[in-house]
């Protein structure tokens, strides 16, 4: 035997280890996330019936937990085994995958920066939508609550816009103790008022608007949110910037130990 000691190629334990820590975080929140779209889905009696799920109107939230719980499972899974078990077939997968994500984040950016008017046009479409299917299921009620509270906002260009819902429009023939009101989401906030009247909206948009001004949100859902972005442009570009940055480095990271690994075998 000769004391001279073959050196050869080795695969970085940093870029390893980084990669399984990073994942399999990712991984358990993923978990997380499917564990609390199926625990809302069963609670909702969806699971007992799966045909229920197309009965909604409107957009169901679950589908937000469970869809990026999905994504999240799929990509820790790969990323976390692929680095652990040097497995280039999964870092390869997990890169591709990322990859993916990053070009249909940058395409959604800029077809909504050049269709903006087509972009409203469906939120309006997708708002309306919603608030026909208001009282169909309390996990959209709350999602549409919290929007109007949240932008002090109502309906998507007006407290009108609750005219698409049966309990609130203003027809003769609506026999709704809501009728011709507004959820209490719309309501302006009483300081002094330590718990929600919930029935604040009640008969309010039977009111002339000057007075309807004193007791909702007038402005629509819609053009608060374009304020909010223009008001709030530098953090959510910011944020963009810094999940496009992370993917990014995720992906050099996966090909770089993908080729350390073939290196490696190749020296074999």
């Amino acid at each position: 035997m000769s004391g001279k000691q073959f050196k050869g190629h080795e695969v970085s334990c940093c870029i390893k280890y980084f990669i399984f820590g990073f994942n399999i975080i990712f991984w358990l929140l993923g978990v997380a996330f499917l564990g609390i779209g199926l625990w809302a889905w069963n609670e909702k009696g969806v699971l007992s019936n799966i045909s229920s799920i197309t009965d909604l109107g409107g957009f169901d939230p679950v589908w937000l937990f469970l869809v990026t719980g999905g994504v999240m499972f799929i990509l820790g899974f790969a990323g976390c085994i692929g680095a652990l078990r040097e497995n280039t077939f999964l870092l390869k997968f997990f890169s591709v995958f990322l990859g993916i994500i990053f070009f249909l984040e940058l395409t959604a950016g800029v077809l909504a920066f050049t269709f903006k008017d087509w972009i409203k046009d469906q939120l309006n479409f997708f708002i309306n939508n919603n608030i026909r299917a208001y009282r169909d299921d309390i996990d959209l009620q709350n999602l549409i609550d919290f929007t109007q509270e949240y932008w002090d906002c109502c309906g998507a260009f007006g407290a009108d816009d609750w005219n698409l819902n049966i309990y609130f429009n203003c027809t003769d023939t609506n026999p709704s103790r809501e009728k011709c009101g507004v959820p209490f989401s719309c309501c302006t906030k009483d300081p002094a008022e330590d718990v929600i009247n919930t029935q604040c909206g009640y008969d309010v948009r039977a009111k002339t608007d000057v007075e309807q001004k004193t007791y909702i949100h007038v402005k629509g859902c819609v053009p608060q949110f374009e304020k909010w972005l223009q008001d709030n442009l530098t953090l959510v570009a910011g944020i963009f910037i810094g999940v496009a940055l992370l993917q990014i480095f995720g992906i050099c990271l996966a090909q770089n130990l993908v080729s350390d690994i073939e290196a490696v075998r190749a020296s074999w």
